[in-house]
């Protein structure tokens, strides 16, 4: 999958499934929950244990699986080599900037001020991530974007279904959710993730304008 592929992939499907799971087994599970719910798109957190073997299992899959929770260059290559479609930080770095230019992957690193997304665009930032978006309200994507009407927000963080849909008419190009999913895997299984999964894409289709 080409870097074109991947953003329009996002673009279009809206709702990015962020996965911490306990163990790798675990992340599969919740990961191919959320695929058969509806969402395609995972970001497979680095504070999951043996990643790798979670990214090779869905390296070859019709899902588009990136790698979250990116904070050095080190971490961003593994990543890569291992088959993650993109990446995502905390916080913006631009030795991972660097690295996943040099293999035309996304960045999506985490900003949270008018200064941090410029100095992502200027290293070829596709996507910005809003995090910790439970800071903020859905109307401070139509204010960056005064000055800035060519950024591209994804808010992660405080996303849920009653909202989901307020931060998609402010602008968003796409949400990051992951504790609401995480919280019905605790409780419920498999069964619970699909049906979370499903009112996410329900609601993110509702919330398109």
């Amino acid at each position: 999958m080409v870097k074109a592929e991947t953003l329009a992939a996002i673009t279009s499907s809206k709702v990015v499934a962020v996965i911490r799971g306990s163990s790798a087994e675990e992340a599969i599970a919740l990961s191919n929950a959320t695929i058969e719910g509806g969402i395609h798109l995972i970001e497979l957190t680095y504070t999951t244990p043996n990643t790798q073997q979670v990214l090779e299992t869905f390296r070859n899959s019709d899902a588009v699986v990136g790698a979250g929770t990116v904070l050095d260059a080190e971490t961003a290559r593994h990543a890569i080599l291992n088959g993650a479609k993109f990446v995502v930080g905390p916080q913006f770095s631009k030795e991972v900037a660097k690295v996943c230019n040099r293999y035309a992957i996304p960045y999506f690193p985490g900003c949270m001020t008018i200064q941090e997304m410029v100095s992502a665009l200027e290293y070829g930032c596709d996507v910005i991530k809003l995090f910790p978006a439970n800071n903020f309200k859905p109307s401070f994507i139509k204010s960056v974007k005064g000055p800035l009407p060519h950024v591209q927000i994804m808010p992660t963080g405080g996303i849920n279904t009653d909202n989901i849909g307020e931060w998609l008419d402010a602008g968003a190009i796409a949400v990051g959710v992951g504790s609401d999913l995480n919280k019905a895997y605790a409780t419920g299984g498999h069964a619970a993730v699909v049906e979370a999964s499903r009112k996410y894409v329900e609601a993110a289709k509702q919330g398109e304008v």
